[in-house]
């Protein structure tokens, strides 16, 4: 066995890396197609999810193998070979198999113990099976993956151990509140229609929020999905309603679960203020005519609870320290950008704060405000602060929102402050699917794939985890024995043609000998010879398993070449028939 497996996953590589270094459904066709296009490997497949992209395959060389497959994920996933290496792992042999088996059951995962691997790790195997770049070793051991998963999440708790990635997402948006709780009545909108977004839905569908708005690009797609939440038998209303739609169900929504295999950004930020103010009194996205004017609010339309409005007599003015919009614009000394002098006033005008709010990277809470000239929620004047200080309050903000990033599940949010949230949005995709900048926008929380890989790093590990390791220990060793004896099988199965063949001969000869034997006594002569070499044979063959499907055996194989002076063809020939056999690949029952 010569297996290797060379990646990079959420624990050796950023998300922004993660993100460009995604494939797409052509680009794995063209990566494997390529991979058993170069000399060093014979069989392949690719396993790619949103958190990890990992090349197995089974290669001559090691090092030229290494080089290889790195420089194809390079080419492949479009991040440059220099960039991309410092995050790649290489695994060979015996930890390339305890590497997938640990996948499999759920241990590498963000999430500990989620199960839905399993499904990724079976498109994997399909893929190759489909394309025919998957032989007997990789065939070998990804159903053995996928029956080692199977044995850990039915024989352990592990499933105790973490929480699928939507529910742990959603447990997020919830905060410090019970996702039953915080769930309840809400209206959600699903964007995508695939295997992870149909998780979502139905997920959102078992915690009780009230209705569930799917949209996808292809829309029968998004109406199947709809058709079968409502059918759950959970009392959702769903329906189904096209991408073009999505602007105007943000204005109506309180949860948005977002899962495509778009390329580009679905919801952009200016997608999401539009709704946010909209929803605190502005107009809907499709509500403007081309004067700017506010129509009608369309029947059915639930308009969220209008915001404060600033008296007239103090529009454009900050109503505790009266400083003017245009004035902060306009008296900006040289070096430093007025319209960030004009954001941090207007936002202390409308909101009565300067730093941004804004879910799992909100500052509130996450720092000290010791060091800000103008105070942690921006009520101090801003009468008499110079640019020097501004700019020193725009760094004291990033730095409370990169302390926020770095300790999502450590916030000491109250309960009540989370019900302040009006949009909570869960973007499960990758690359992602919703603009990160939106945690800036007041009232919006945001949870993505890299906040949840901060906040489940600290995750407790539990003694379910400990019973999975050894049965992944076990089959790791189990796998390795099965192969090392299927090594050499290809040696007894030629051991014993000779033998037969050399039985063949002895029985033909004797006829040339004693012509007088009727057939009764014939039979009875070849199989007394064949009993004799089958029992001369049996306990070498059998005891040259045993041997070299132990660690160092792979030598064996070759001794009883030598010993018995087979013809390497033969073997070889052995070999190739073996591997083509497709009953050796589905045979459940086949040791592997």
């Amino acid at each position: 066995m010569s297996l290797l497996v060379v990646g990079l996953s959420h624990r050796s590589a950023p998300v922004s890396v993660l993100e460009r270094a995604s494939l797409s459904a052509d680009a794995k066709v063209k990566l494997l197609h390529d991979t058993l296009a170069a000399e060093p490997a014979t069989e392949a497949t690719v396993l790619a999810t949103c958190n990890r992209i990992e090349l197995y395959a089974d290669v001559d060389k090691f090092h030229a193998g290494v080089a290889e497959l790195s420089t194809l994920l390079a080419q492949h996933s479009g991040v440059g070979l220099e960039e991309l290496t410092p995050y790649l792992y290489v695994h060979y042999e015996d930890r390339a198999v305890h590497h997938l088996f640990s996948v499999a059951c759920g241990l590498d995962s963000m999430v500990v113990g989620e199960g839905q691997i399993l499904g990724q790790i079976k498109d994997a195997l399909a893929l190759g099976q489909e394309l025919h770049t998957a032989g007997r070793l990789i065939n070998d051991l990804f159903q053995q993956a996928l029956r080692v998963g199977k044995r850990a999440h039915s024989e352990t708790g592990i499933d105790r151990a973490g929480q699928s990635l939507v529910t742990f997402g959603l447990e997020q948006l919830a905060v410090n509140v019970p996702v039953g709780e915080w769930a309840a009545g809400k209206r959600a909108l699903v964007i995508g229609a695939g295997s992870m977004s149909s998780l979502a839905a139905a997920t959102l569908a078992r915690v009780g929020v009230a209705e569930i708005v799917v949209a996808n690009r292809t829309a029968d797609r998004a109406e199947r999905l709809a058709e079968i939440l409502v059918a759950s038998g959970t009392g959702v209303s769903a329906v189904a309603v096209p991408m073009a739609r999505v602007a105007d169900e943000l204005t109506r929504v309180d949860v948005v679960v977002s899962c495509t295999g778009a390329t580009g950004l679905v919801l952009s930020a200016d997608d999401v203020l539009a709704a946010v103010s909209w929803g605190a009194g502005g107009l809907a996205p499709a509500e403007q005519d081309e004067a700017g004017a506010a129509p009608q609010a369309s029947q059915g339309l639930r308009p969220r609870t209008p915001a404060p409005q600033t008296p007239p007599a103090t529009a454009g003015r900050d109503p505790r320290a009266g400083l003017d919009v245009a004035e902060a614009a306009s008296s900006v000394p040289v070096g430093l950008d007025p319209e960030v002098v004009a954001r941090l006033a207007a936002a202390a005008q409308t909101h009565g704060r300067i730093a941004d709010a804004g879910a799992v990277r909100t500052i509130s809470g996450a720092v000290e405000a010791d060091g800000c000239p103008v105070g942690p929620d921006g009520r101090a004047a801003l009468t008499g602060v110079d640019a020097n200080s501004l700019e020193l309050h725009g760094t004291w903000a990033d730095q409370g929102e990169a302390a926020a990033q770095r300790q999502p599940r450590r916030s000491t949010r109250t309960q009540a402050h989370a019900t302040t949230v009006r949009l909570a949005l869960l973007d499960l995709a990758m690359p992602r699917d919703i603009d990160a900048a939106v945690h800036r926008i007041p009232g919006v929380r945001l949870v993505d794939i890299e906040s949840l890989a901060e906040a489940s790093a600290d995750a407790p590990m539990a003694a379910d985890v400990d019973a999975v390791r050894g049965i992944v220990a076990q089959e790791v060793a189990a796998f390795g024995a099965a192969q090392r004896a299927a090594h050499i099988t290809p040696t007894v199965v030629a051991l014993r043609a000779m033998a037969a063949e050399v039985v063949a001969m002895e029985v033909a000869r004797l006829d040339g000998r004693v012509p007088d034997l009727d057939e009764r006594q014939r039979a009875e002569v070849t199989q007394t010879v064949r009993r004799v070499v089958d029992k001369l044979l049996h306990a070498p063959t059998v005891r040259v398993k045993q041997l070299a499907s132990e660690p160092g055996g792979a030598g064996y194989a070759e001794a009883l070449r030598e010993l018995f002076d087979l013809d390497p063809q033969t073997v070889a020939s052995v070999s190739r028939a073996d591997a083509a056999d497709p009953m050796n690949d589905d045979d459940p029952g086949r040791a592997s």
